[in-house]
């Protein structure tokens, strides 16, 4: 080893071998410009390569990094005993290019610890106001600086053109594409020199036309097996409509069709076509639940194989391979299945590790499925930065549903905005109603007054009378009060029960309902995406959205002589306050026409529109990120940190995760028993992690606390809690707690 060499870093199994700090910020600043240039920021990202480990030079961390060796020293950044080595680049990018330079000092003081907040209220010390005063005061610029060649230091001001990213209200976002770009760039460099094997691992995906003749090999070969029935015919003909359609110029498009209209292979077979036509490089298709998003991938693997990347918290560990972990890093494959959660989290975060994957969003095709499910209280900021990507990054939108949400610009009646839509969708199938006409599968009977309530013993009674039916209801509570009114071997479903009970009852519904009788019931995390076919289906009252997704498991395939029955009826208690009850409300005002069939893709427009106004402009930025991201962006002050903190599409204060005791009956490896005992020998990693999320049962934290006090629950590590009872856990009703209460929304169909 060169004492007199700069390092950057120092090879994990031989010391040395070492990475030459210089050869490192050019590796690091060419790739980190290649990427920028996507979204014209070239200039932007070689600078922040350039200077973002400026403050390796010193001589402090250089003793430092040749008497602690190893890739943690890259990591670590300004933790207690190491040395502080972002924020002489910040410092620097300020010196040297005043106003402009502040950009740069965001992104280069946050590479490893992530994008801080401006002001110091939120974060303290690591605000980005503090680090720079603070790294004055300790002269970290001058030691850095005394020790660089001089060649790094100068730099001509780069190009700053607020209009090519969307002035004041986009600059967020383009700073948050620069990160990306300077984060994935430095651990890429890194990776190569640490580890060559696995950044050989990372190439080897085929091209989006190879996706495409597989595609349509897939699809020829499934038409010459199903049968000519008038639904398959209706299908074949949205596939044909969304093939021809995608030539169009990128942008935002909407997809209604019917449930079992086919919507989620014509979605695909447009996003291929339109991706090859216009020059776009991968897709991502983002569904609201891990419910249900395993379903799609593996639908998608039967076509792609290893092509398709999964991202989403609970992938099971036989799906998680050493490729696609890598890939899941930025997402550097051509189809990435996902959840709203990854994505748009990812477009509102701080962290180092959910920023990187950004700049791989720049001139792709985008498919939102369930549109309608995109969280209000979040809303405008999701509807501005989808804006954003459509016009300043190559983005196409495609929102793919049966139940089109209305986001179009929304004004009240002083001519004030309480809603800014993302811009002008174009329709992809002509003749929705027309489709919705030849595809209506049910008829839907309303209650006389859906303003009397029912009871339960009345309602199971009209229920049983069925011996094969579906019925849905709003909250945990529920679905617990009307199971246990309805006959023996009724199937109960709810998030009651951990993820991989879930899906084995679901499956067993499924292979159950072609030849024998099933009645279940449900709360609404059977309605999006998970293919039941119903000939009856009850719903309790909610919004019409959610009526209509009820709906889609009653006589899907169309095989039944008649028509399928749907049945909505009122509940003995209301909807928990908050959006449920919003859109109970909202859904109350358009039934109360009775209309002759309210699944007409018309009232769905006007009951979002009802929706959104009920939850109001405040409502739809519940948590203020419009606020926090724009308010003194003009001033290069943005709140990053705490913007992040706020935008989660989960809300889990107030809830906490319980593994449970139980195993698959089709799968003897597929059982949290295993798992825990892992976990009890010292055994504690991220994949044994990850396989424990399916075993997880999310609760109430009054819940919580009452499974303590009789002492069911056991905490195995810190933030680990396990139910030591297993008797609290049933096959047929999962976690046992005394009252299940009123969850979030999302609690109920995660």
């Amino acid at each position: 080893m060169d004492a007199l060499t700069p390092i950057a870093h120092i090879h994990p199994h031989d010391p040395q071998i070492v990475h030459p700090l210089e050869e490192h910020l050019f590796a690091v600043s060419q790739l980190a410009g290649q990427m920028a240039a996507d979204f014209g920021a070239g200039e932007w990202g070689k600078l922040a390569g350039l200077w973002h480990d400026l403050g390796k030079y010193s001589p402090a961390f250089q003793r430092y990094i040749r008497s602690a060796s190893g890739f943690e020293v890259h990591l670590v950044d300004a933790a207690p005993g190491k040395v502080n080595h972002s924020s002489a680049g910040a410092l620097h990018a300020q010196e040297e290019l005043g106003f402009l330079g502040f950009p740069l000092a965001y992104l280069i003081a946050g590479h490893h610890a992530g994008l801080p907040d401006w002001f110091s209220d939120q974060t303290g010390g690591a605000a980005l106001e503090n680090r720079m005063k603070e790294g004055k005061v300790k002269g970290l610029l001058q030691q850095a600086v005394e020790a660089a060649p001089a060649m790094l230091l100068k730099a001509q001001p780069p190009t700053f053109k607020p209009d090519k990213f969307g002035g004041v209200g986009g600059f967020h976002l383009w700073l948050r594409m620069l990160f990306s770009c300077l984060t994935d760039a430095d651990f890429l460099d890194t990776e190569a020199f640490m580890d060559e094997g696995k950044n050989r691992q990372r190439a080897g995906y085929p091209e989006l036309a190879t996706l495409r003749a597989q595609f349509n090999e897939f699809m020829e070969q499934t038409t010459r097996q199903v049968e000519r029935t008038p639904v398959n015919q209706l299908r074949a003909d949205v596939l044909r409509q969304c093939r021809e359609k995608a030539a169009r110029a990128p942008g935002l498009y909407t997809l209604t069709v019917p449930t079992g209209g086919g919507k989620t292979l014509s979605s695909l077979a447009f996003a291929l076509e339109h991706a090859i036509q216009r020059g776009k490089r991968r897709i991502i298709y983002a569904i609201p639940y891990t419910s249900i998003i395993e379903q799609t991938a593996d639908v998608f693997r039967c076509i792609f194989g290893a092509a398709v990347l999964e991202h989403h918290s609970n992938l099971a560990s036989e799906k998680d391979t050493s490729k696609s972990r890598l890939a899941s890093e930025n997402w550097d494959a051509p189809l990435i299945v996902t959840t709203n959660v990854q994505l748009f989290e990812s477009l509102f975060a701080s962290r180092t590790s959910r920023c990187r994957k950004l700049h791989n969003l720049v001139n792709s095709v985008i498919i939102l499925d369930e549109a309608q499910l995109l969280p209000s209280e979040f809303l405008q900021p999701i509807l501005d930065v989808m804006k954003l990507l459509v016009e300043h990054y190559g983005v196409t939108f495609v929102l793919c549903t049966a139940t089109q949400p209305a986001l179009e610009t929304r004004k009240d009646s002083f001519g004030i905005t309480w809603l800014r839509g993302p811009g002008d969708a174009t329709e992809i199938v002509s003749g929705t109603e027309e489709l919705y006409a030849q595809l209506e599968r049910v008829t839907v009977s309303l209650p006389e007054n859906l303003n009397v309530q029912g009871n339960w013993d009345e309602i199971a009674d009209r229920i049983a009378q069925h011996p094969s039916v579906l019925a849905i209801v709003n909250t945990r509570a529920d679905c617990r009060e009307l199971h246990r009114r309805m006959p023996p071997g009724t199937v109960h479903l709810s998030a009651l029960m951990c993820g991989e009970h879930r899906s084995y009852v679901i499956k067993r519904i499924k292979e159950r309902l072609p030849r024998e009788p099933v009645r279940v019931v449900s709360t609404q995390l059977i309605e999006a995406g998970v293919d039941v076919d119903f000939p009856v289906v009850y719903r309790a009252l909610a919004g019409l959205d959610s009526i209509a997704q009820a709906a889609g498991r009653c006589n899907r395939e169309g095989k039944q002589a008649d028509k399928g029955r749907v049945f909505v009826f009122v509940p003995p208690n209301p909807s928990p306050k908050g959006l449920l009850l919003f859109g109970e409300d909202a859904c109350k005002i358009i039934l109360h026409e009775r209309p002759e069939n309210p699944l007409t893709p018309e009232l769905f427009t006007r009951y979002f529109t009802h929706y959104y106004s009920i939850v109001g402009a405040d409502g739809l930025d519940k948590h203020g990120i419009e606020k926090l991201l724009t308010q003194d962006a003009a001033q290069c002050k943005i709140q990053f940190r705490t913007a992040a903190e706020e935008f989660q599409l989960i809300d889990e204060d107030g809830s906490l995760a319980v593994i449970v005791p139980y195993a698959n009956p089709e799968d003897a490896r597929r059982d949290s028993r295993l798992l825990i005992a892992r976990l009890r020998s010292g055994e504690l990693h991220r994949g044994l992690l990850r396989e424990l999320q399916r075993f997880t049962v999310t609760v109430s934290k009054h819940d919580f606390l009452n499974l303590c006090k009789i002492g069911d629950l056991e905490e195995l590590t810190p933030g680990l809690w396990v139910l030591k009872n297993e008797t609290a856990y049933r096959s047929d009703l999962g976690l046992l707690v005394g009252k299940t209460g009123n969850p979030d929304p999302a609690q109920l169909c995660c």
